[in-house]
């Protein structure tokens, strides 16, 4: 199925191209420390669970909660079932963390099976709980803000088969109904794949419950809607919009939903035009300036059945109301305006594209499309040919004083590289439950995921070349789903360099990011601020008037990081026995 491509637009003003690099920093982080009396009910990995995607969904699950609503306060669960809350007012005067709720003692059923509870904080006065076994538990929390003394208030309590963890929630009422309330949740299985002989042997599927009030009664709340998806990996991205009208999903291996309500779901593809079968569909050839694609078209098509829509980067054509013949993301951005088409003989389409960068050669037209055939220019491929001669030498380098000698792969670290899998974000319609937007993150790395905005979708941040972009989802703007709203200068490249790194993060605010090593070790990158005193690059012989500071924060103790959150004041460290607060801002 051809889905309809677009991609993510950098804000140029965000970028900071003369960024030398991070100064370290010897100032002192206060670090406070809170001692628990119960131990994090934390579930390790048994033996069923090897692969790479339950280390990703459970080995690496982050055990604290920050309430997106009210500064300064975090949730987590111990290993008595109960979840408590730590609000930080005044560091020095750091209390116990308080009990808010308690998960009954029998949670049997799939004691084998199970994985750890987790919580998600679905709006200012609810949440949402998964206690690891299967069961799910809607909480009214009330105002979480105004008092320490309130109790959470289960609304809504049931067994959804197989354990799993809730990856995100949201709440929304319906404009014009009064008195209706709508909770949406996915949820995240990895269940066994009898029919998978030569990969994992498991898939991971998302389930998108939707639970809401009965009719007239504003305490009863019950499922109306369940819809599954499947993919071969673990999300690195996945919410629900705040009003429940489609979700977007970040991953290597690509979903499609497969269920709604145990049913399985009928795909009933658009009909195609009557073409003959015979690849390929298109012939594609190219110069240094332009690419011309001939596209075979049905008999009988006149110009008014033409559907031709050309961006920078996409193409789409197609005829009358039929499936595109051609369409996807192109190899690299055109020029729409000094680009042509035009029907040739009633039996073809003729597209001449405008390449917006004279010189680099296409590998193919639209990616992914492999219904086309590539016809060689003779006199081209010469002239490459005679360009890349010096690649087949015999020495590697011939004359090493000279001014540019070639790079040696030898001497490349592992942040130099990037992933070799490339990754595909998707907006899902939740009516449709198809696809609307797709992006290809192609080497653009998964970071993190950080609430910014609580009236907002979850933000999510993404190696772009060596800098760390964030990227806040508006799916108010269907022309620019996602937008750029921060850059963490060179934070894709540092990160790259630790290898015990565990978690990341960033401040509400963007004024620093931070990471987290499995044991002991946080390392905080600040955004660049003006220097009081004058100072001089004695290389360059310029005044530096910004400079970035990196800080290193070692913590006393040598369990297992388990949880990390940033608010913008304080970091939040959770492990086993203690929570950790470094005071980053005042």
């Amino acid at each position: 199925m051809a889905y309809p491509n677009c991609s993510l637009k950098v804000n140029k003003d965000l970028l900071d191209p003369s960024f030398e690099s991070y100064i370290l920093s010897l100032d002192s982080i206060p670090c406070y420390n809170v001692e628990l009396d119960a131990g994090v009910a934390e579930v390790k990995l048994k033996d069923t669970q090897y692969t790479l995607d339950h280390m990703k969904a459970f080995g690496m699950y982050n055990y604290l909660h920050k309430d997106p609503w009210y500064e300064e306060c975090v949730y987590f669960i111990d290993c008595k079932g109960r979840v408590l809350n730590l609000k930080v007012t005044l560091d020095t005067a750091l209390g116990k963390p308080r009990e808010v709720f308690r998960m009954t003692a029998d949670r049997s059923g799939h004691e084998d099976e199970r994985l750890c509870a987790s919580l998600s904080l679905t709006s200012a006065t609810w949440a949402a709980l998964s206690d690891g076994a299967g069961t799910l538990t809607l909480l009214r929390t009330g105002n979480r803000g105004e008092s320490s003394q309130l109790k959470w208030e289960p609304m809504f309590s049931e067994s959804f088969g197989e354990p799993f963890i809730i990856l995100n929630s949201v709440s929304h009422v319906q404009a014009g109904v009064q008195g209706f309330h709508a909770i949406e949740l996915l949820l995240l299985r990895i269940q066994k794949d009898p029919d998978d002989t030569k990969g994992s042997g498991f898939f991971t599927t998302l389930e998108w419950v939707t639970v809401h009030n009965s009719a007239g009664q504003e305490k009863k709340y019950e499922v109306s809607k369940r819809r599954l998806m499947k993919g071969k990996s673990v999300p690195h991205y996945a919410a629900v919009e705040p009003q429940g009208k489609g979700v977007m999903v970040a991953s290597e291996k690509p979903f499609t939903f497969t269920q709604v309500d145990g049913a399985p779901l009928e795909d009933t593809p658009p009909e195609d035009m009557e073409v003959e079968k015979t690849e390929p569909i298109y012939f594609w050839q190219q110069t240094e300036e332009d690419v011309t694609a001939c596209i075979r078209l049905p008999e009988g098509t006149t110009k008014d059945d033409i559907r031709f829509k050309l961006l920078v980067d996409s193409v789409c054509v197609g005829v009358g109301d039929y499936t595109p013949l051609l369409q996807g993301q192109l190899f690299a951005p055109v020029d729409p305006e000094a680009s042509v088409w035009i029907i040739k003989d009633d039996k073809s389409l003729e597209v001449n594209l405008q390449k917006r960068s004279e010189g680099p050669l296409w590998s193919e037209l639209v990616l992914g499309d492999k219904r086309g055939q590539y016809i060689v220019d003779e006199e081209l491929a010469a002239q490459v040919h005679q360009r890349l001669a010096y690649l087949t030498a015999e020495e590697l380098n011939a004359n090493p004083e000279k001014e540019k000698p070639p790079c040696n792969a030898q001497e490349l670290e592992d942040c130099d590289g990037f992933p070799d899998d490339s990754s595909t974000l998707m907006r899902f319609d939740g009516v449709s439950l198809k696809p609307t937007h797709v992006v290809n993150l192609g080497s653009h790395q998964y970071l993190f995921t950080v609430d910014i905005n609580p009236s907002e979708m979850q933000a999510f941040c993404l190696r772009h070349d060596v800098d760390a972009l964030l990227w806040q989802p508006r799916p108010e703007q269907p022309d620019a789903l996602w937008e750029h709203t921060a850059t963490f200068n060179a934070l894709g490249y540092v990160q790259a360099s630790k290898r015990d790194k565990k978690f990341a993060t960033c401040a509400p605010n963007f004024s620093y990011a931070a990471l987290a090593e499995c044991v002991r070790r946080v390392f905080i990158y600040r955004q660049p601020s003006a220097v009081d005193t004058v100072l001089f690059n004695r290389k360059q012989g310029r005044q530096i008037g910004q400079i970035a500071k990196q800080q290193v924060a070692s913590l006393e103790s040598n369990d297992p990081v388990l949880g990390f959150r940033a608010s913008n004041e304080r970091l939040f460290i959770l492990t086993s026995k203690n929570m950790f607060i470094l005071k980053v801002n005042n």
